[in-house]
């Protein structure tokens, strides 16, 4: 796989490599020797660099607008700690509503 100076991958497998999102597209460092040895050098989220197998991801073409909103990392998502937990903002209306 070959990569100019930052490239774009889409992930396509992640066998052992949970931290890893299929049909997410991620950023890849060019890395001769990872490469030869069917190695990717691919940034994540938290803007940390990580070998993974070449064969997880494809090279991907992306527009220029694309390209300047792919390269900043994304900040850690906020995951709620219940699925049964209502929303706070749900829970505002009802209090309004009289309920």
């Amino acid at each position: 796989m070959r990569t100019r100076d930052t490239g774009f991958v889409l992930c396509i497998a992640n066998r052992g490599a949970e931290d890893l999102e299929v049909r997410k597209v991620y950023r890849a460092l060019p890395d001769k020797a990872a490469t030869a040895n069917g190695y990717l050098r691919v940034i994540d989220e938290s803007g940390e660099d990580y070998l993974y197998p070449a064969g997880f991801f494809v090279s991907v073409e992306v527009p220029h607008k694309a390209r300047r909103a792919l390269a900043v990392p994304s900040p850690p998502t906020k995951r709620r700690s219940s699925p049964n937990k209502p929303l706070q903002r749900a829970g505002a209306r009802a209090a309004r509503s009289g309920r």
